[in-house]
């Protein structure tokens, strides 16, 4: 499938597009085979005026079953780095760059398989309506594919992450990586510098989205 054309999601995409009309929309998308297999589209969930927009790579094998992002053992560690921040995850939007799980069955399990790069670009419109209902003040993008997603194939979370940009889909945009590389950490030293560092980009992209606002507010006249 990754070395064919694919349709894209443009089709599917309503003309007057709220959260609610995007959600129901997203379950008759077509736009490439991963629904085939899915149990079904998982759409993004949150504040619909957040200022922090969180984009994951994909939902995994319990989202997938529960129709919710962000729910698997890795967001329980995200929640936490959230909480440490002082980041509420109700003031946030969460959502992924593809709406389908992608995985392979091996015996009775299904395991995660990394989306290919036409089946990211054939979901992003999907993803830009969202952030146009959205409009928040920064994206933050969990992981490689996320971040390929936003700013193109040559981005590298390794090199790039913590920097927030100017970007056209939302005012600013960083990355940082996937709770779920936390977890892979080869040792409890490593997860705990690794989760150390990933909280340390949460309190920044708080920081920075606090003083959006409050240029916001100054520029308004409301400070």
């Amino acid at each position: 499938m990754s070395s064919r054309a694919l349709p894209g999601a443009d089709a599917w995409i309503p003309e007057k597009a709220t959260l609610p009309v995007l959600k129901d929309a997203v379950q008759e998308c077509r736009g490439c085979d991963l629904y085939k297999q899915a149990t079904q589209a998982v759409f993004g969930e949150g504040r619909k005026t957040a200022s922090i927009l969180f984009i994951g790579e994909q939902p995994g094998d319990e989202e997938d079953k529960k129709g919710r992002p962000f729910v698997g053992p890795a967001v329980r560690l995200f929640d936490r780095a959230l909480q440490e921040a002082g980041i509420e995850r109700d003031e946030t939007y969460v959502t992924n760059a593809v709406k389908h799980f992608k995985f392979e069955e091996r015996g009775k399990r299904r395991i995660h398989k990394k989306p290919s790069g036409p089946e990211v670009r054939a979901c992003r419109p999907w993803l830009e309506s969202e952030i146009a209902v959205v409009r928040p003040a920064i994206i933050v993008c969990l992981g490689a594919t996320a971040a390929q997603s936003i700013f193109g194939a040559a981005y590298r979370v390794t090199k790039q992450r913590g920097q927030i940009v100017a970007h056209p889909l939302a005012r600013h945009a960083t990355s940082t990586v996937h709770p779920s590389a936390i977890l892979r950490a080869p040792d409890e030293a490593a997860r705990h510098a690794e989760y150390n560092s990933f909280v340390a980009d949460l309190v920044r992209v708080k920081e920075f989205a606090e003083s959006v606002s409050r240029s916001g507010l100054a520029s308004s006249g409301n400070l």
